[in-house]
């Protein structure tokens, strides 16, 4: 797990959210720093929003302290917390205009006029709403939306953003184009955000840090890199990467791997000193196969056939098999195969991770 370098903005303390006897939340410990973006990644019921909503203080908690700018907050209203919040849904009111919508909050706080207008200019500025200001929601695309959504929390001008699942509704070129902006507007502003989604693309262009979640705990918390090269455990490993990892079963025997009859060596790499013989799941990005023998990087080839061909655009991804287990392979797409078509395949073991068959922990 990496350290947080910056000064702590919030601080989620041994937090638990129980419904029941079930545990949404399970003895969350979680440092985010000054102006970091974090992730929370996981999918459907992994508890990334609910522990995003009590961060917000939209859920009663169990047990735990939640800190935000040095301030325990625990207990305190929403409106009190420092923050602003995204939602999945715009949640505009229908029959105010975008400038209307993005000052409401701060005239229920009774800011001022002038500091109003100077932050609706300001936030329309950067989203590029200014043409808008006159229009209602209804006049509005799902993208233009959106912006007016994320405007409303950046006017309150706060030190922490929480953002749940913000362009889930959006199509994919509009989330492409949105996603882009959330990261300049990080960038710019340099405040603290939180941003929970289950699409880890979302999770790895975005994030300075990713907490993968599962069942309520958080499974892995890093960077995407280190998350993507050096995943803790299988589950870590399946969900991030598109397409996902291949996994071979089979057995850890002395400095080898056995998978049918197939041996990958793994003498020299840490697996290979850490796993003793088990059986074990090696596990294998598609991107990190190529096709042909190996060139030196590569220390294990094997014969295979292709099963299916699937063109992605600039990728192509080829089905086959290893040890009679399926085996994807990511290549150019200008490179043509066939199904039916023999292939030569190889990788370099040390590109590739260990998982215990029983716990899914890596080895």
């Amino acid at each position: 797990m990496s350290e947080v370098k910056a000064p702590s903005s919030v601080s989620v303390r041994d937090l638990d959210i129980r419904y029941g006897a079930l545990k949404a939340l399970d003895k969350i410990d979680l440092e985010i720093g000054q102006g970091e973006f974090l992730v929370l990644l996981g999918p459907s019921g992994c508890g990334k929003s609910t522990l995003l909503n009590a961060i917000a203080g939209l859920l009663d908690i169990h047990d735990g302290e939640i800190w935000i700018s040095g301030r325990n907050v625990t207990w305190a209203e929403p409106k009190d917390r420092g923050i602003g919040m995204v939602f999945q849904s715009y949640a505009l009111y229908p029959r105010m205009s975008v400038a209307e919508n993005l000052s409401f909050g701060l005239r229920m706080s009774r800011v001022a006029r002038p500091e109003i207008e100077r932050r609706i200019a300001k936030v329309a500025r950067m989203l590029q709403l200014e043409p808008l200001l006159h229009r209602k929601p209804a006049e509005l695309s799902g993208g233009q939306r959106q912006r007016v959504a994320i405007g409303r929390a950046l006017v309150r001008e706060v030190d922490v953003f929480l953002f749940d699942e913000p362009l889930s509704n959006l199509d994919a070129k509009l989330r492409a184009e949105l996603r882009v902006e959330i990261k300049r507007l990080h960038q710019d502003l340099g405040n603290t955000m939180i941003y929970v989604t289950h699409d880890q693309i979302e999770a790895l262009t975005l994030a300075d840090r990713i907490a993968v979640m599962k069942g309520g705990v958080i499974q892995q918390l890093s960077s995407p890199a280190e998350i993507y090269h050096r995943p803790v455990n299988r589950f870590v490993a399946g969900f991030i990467g598109s397409p996902a990892m291949n996994f071979i079963e089979g057995r850890v025997e002395g400095e080898s791997f056995n998978a049918g009859g197939l041996v990958v060596p793994l003498l020299g790499t840490l697996m290979a000193r850490q796993a003793a013989t088990r059986p074990a799941v090696l596990g294998i990005r598609p991107e990190h196969v190529a096709i042909g023998e190996p060139d030196g990087r590569h220390a294990f080839s094997a014969a295979g056939t292709v099963r299916v061909v699937e063109p992605m655009g600039a990728d192509t991804l080829l089905w086959t098999e290893l040890a009679g287990q399926p085996l994807s392979i990511r290549i150019d797409s200008e490179r043509s195969f066939s199904p039916g078509e023999a292939i030569r395949f190889s990788f370099d073991p040390a590109r590739a991770s260990l998982f215990d068959v029983e716990t899914g922990a890596r080895l």
